[in-house]
Parts: C-alpha cells; sequence; structure tokens
C-alpha cells in the first residue's frame, strides 16, 4: 500500500466565544487532512490548535502539513513508527500538526485489519460518560450555568479558573451554593496562578469538594510542582507540563502529579499518547482523556483510545459542546446526555460532510 495524495483544509468551526485563563476562541481552530492510497482506503486526521497553549496555530499546521504530505508520498502508510517518526526529521516539536497524519495513518491501519479502531488497538465496546466545562466568567453567571448543566443532567463539571485567585474562590464558592455537592466538580487553572498563590488559592477551595486542580501554575515553574502536590489538599493533575512520554516520566520521577491528562493535540497523536498512558499506569498514576477544541471527528478517535485502555480513569470528552455552531461530521461518536458511545464501523468510523469541507481553503499535495 502507497500514499498517493492528501489533502488539507482549514478546517475552522464557528462556536460561542470560550475563555480560560490565557485567553478566548472564537473559532475551533482545527485543520483535517485526508490521506488517500493507492487500494482505496481513505485516513482521516484532525487537529485542533490552541496558540495559547501548545504554541501552533491553524495556519502553522496547515503549512507544516504541506510539508508532512510531500514527504510522505509514495510511502507506506501501515508503517507507523517509521511514518512518525520521519515527521521529527521534519520540524522539532509541532505535536498539533503531527497527531492529525498519526490519527490518519491509525484510521487506515484499522481499516485495513477491517476494525473499528477500538479493537485494533486491543479494546472493547464501552460506555463512557464525560464532564461538560464551564468556561471564564462572573461568579453570577458561572453559577447559572451549572444550575443549567445539573439541570440537564450532567453529573460532572469542570470549572475554567485562573484569571485573579480571590474571584476564582468566589466562583466556585456560588457555583456549590447554587448546585449543591452531588455534582462533582473538577478545576481547571489553565497555568493561571502564580507558584506564590497556588497553595493559597487551593487551601481556600478544599472545603467545596473539589475532584482535582489541573495544571495550577506555568509549566516552566514545574520545579515548584513537587513542593504544592505534597502541601495541596486538593490532587493535582499535570496537563501543559506533561506534552511527551518524556515530560511523563520527569514529572512522575520528582512525584510532581497525582494525574495527568492525555490530549492527542498536545503529545503529538496516538502512539505517543500510547506510551503516556503506559508508563503512568506502570507508576499508578490515573490519567484523563481530554483535547482541545476538536470537532466529533477527532473526538470519536478519543472514544476509541478509551476504551482501549483501561488507566484512563476521567473524561473530559466534551470539546465539540463548547459552544460549536456547526457539526459537520458524519458518523462517530455520539452523545445521550454526556454518556458517549460509538459504533463498529472500521476505523476512526467517522468523516467530515463533503459539503462542509467544499466551502474550506484547501490544498493537495
Amino acid at each position: 500500500m502507497r500514499i498517493i495524495e492528501t489533502e488539507i483544509y482549514l478546517y475552522k468551526i464557528p462556536m460561542v466565544p470560550f475563555t480560560i485563563s490565557t485567553g478566548t476562541m472564537h473559532f475551533a481552530q482545527n485543520v483535517l487532512i485526508k490521506i488517500m492510497t493507492d487500494e482505496g482506503i481513505i485516513g482521516f486526521g484532525e487537529c485542533s490548535a490552541f496558540p495559547m497553549i501548545v504554541g501552533e496555530t491553524q495556519w502553522s499546521c496547515y503549512h507544516n502539513a504541506k510539508d508532512f504530505a510531500a514527504f510522505w508520498k509514495g510511502k507506506d502508510p501501515q508503517a507507523i513508527p517509521e511514518r512518525l517518526a520521519e515527521l521529527d526529521t521534519i520540524i522539532a516539536g509541532n505535536y498539533t500538526a503531527k497527531s492529525a497524519f498519526d490519527m490518519a495513518l491509525y484510521d487506515i491501519a484499522a481499516k485495513v485489519n477491517n476494525q473499528p479502531l477500538y479493537a485494533y488497538l486491543g479494546g472493547s465496546q464501552k460506555t463512557i460518560e464525560s464532564d461538560l466545562t464551564i468556561g471564564i466568567d462572573t461568579p453570577l453567571k458561572m453559577a447559572a450555568q451549572a444550575i443549567e448543566f445539573v439541570e440537564k443532567g450532567v453529573r460532572m463539571i469542570k470549572v475554567k479558573l485562573g484569571k485573579s485567585p480571590t474571584e476564582d474562590v468566589e466562583r466556585i464558592k456560588q457555583i456549590r451554593e447554587a448546585i449543591g455537592y452531588e455534582t462533582i466538580l473538577r478545576i481547571d487553572a489553565n497555568q493561571g496562578w502564580h507558584k506564590n498563590d497556588a497553595l493559597n488559592v487551593l487551601q481556600q477551595l478544599a472545603p467545596y469538594d473539589i475532584q482535582f486542580c489541573e495544571q495550577p501554575m506555568r509549566k516552566y515553574e514545574d520545579d515548584s510542582l513537587p513542593a504544592l502536590v505534597a502541601a495541596s489538599p486538593i490532587a493535582i493533575m499535570a496537563d501543559e507540563s506533561v506534552f511527551t512520554h518524556h515530560d511523563a516520566r520527569r514529572i512522575i520521577a520528582q512525584k510532581a502529579c497525582h494525574s495527568m491528562n492525555i490530549k492527542f493535540s498536545k503529545s503529538g497523536g496516538i502512539q505517543e499518547a500510547i506510551k503516556i498512558h503506559d508508563l503512568a499506569k506502570s507508576n499508578q498514576i490515573p490519567c484523563m482523556m481530554g483535547g482541545m477544541l476538536e470537532s466529533r471527528l477527532a473526538l470519536s478517535a478519543k472514544m476509541h483510545f478509551s476504551m482501549a485502555h483501561d488507566n484512563i480513569k476521567y473524561h473530559d470528552m466534551d470539546t465539540c459542546l463548547l459552544g460549536h455552531l456547526a457539526d459537520p461530521v458524519i458518523g462517530g461518536v455520539t452523545f445521550n446526555g454526556m454518556h458517549l458511545s460509538i459504533g463498529d464501523a472500521p476505523g476512526i468510523g467517522a468523516e467530515v460532510d463533503p459539503k462542509y469541507l467544499a466551502k474550506l481553503e484547501s490544498c493537495k499535495v
């Protein structure tokens, strides 16, 4: 089997503005690729650029994709480790762009074996329940959003914080007063707190029964994480501190987290996510399956991964529910409330409506 052509799309999805500590996103800055083979099998891949987190933009991913596609033309897509290693010879880092190509290769491999991706990865069917995220706003508006979520049956809410320690405490206080204590609350500071403030904020938030706090401080302050983990009354989850399995190994060795968030667009895709998962599992560090602002196509790949990896204990798989104003995906994962399920179609089992793609800027390599 050989790669004969790759289609690359600026897969822009309009959305309601979504705010975290590092900034506001007004649209999903995604890139979609379709890898064509000489045997008629097509592999779909999607990445979601989050410039404030990973340092990649939709345009950088798009242009990198052209170079990747040209380098792979005529080569065997089933030699996954070899193909992905080649991308590192083209450019260091840039894991978001690379994740789309990784995903497309796994889609092809599962289709060649006539298996849904979860089965190809060694998993089995199961239903997964996700949380639903509240972006940063005023305490009153965030509390109102939490009430709306609970009324819809949401049992786990993730709350974005990190703008102001004082306001963050007030945000959680008002949310708990509004919805009570039956709903699980998770918080994510997205590196927003200074290392001198983080412990004090976590101590003030502890009475509000928080399941865990994601990434309280900047990645460049990782040297302060071990002390925070040892003293914090709330469990600490590493997110931006762990891009690759090399980061995971370092953070685990330093006892700098209680759990880790795995994201394809942060790590480079499925192959690297497996390495992070397995390393964390061997060290009794539970993981969460997270994401950026992917559509249901990449979300479907994450669903398959979660079904195949038993150390994924937490699921933050609400990306396409965070204000997306369009859903151009055909097939793939479906929602029943916040419970996700997917069928047994070969590969990822999802594609994007050709009519939607026809409206997007694109190229062929």
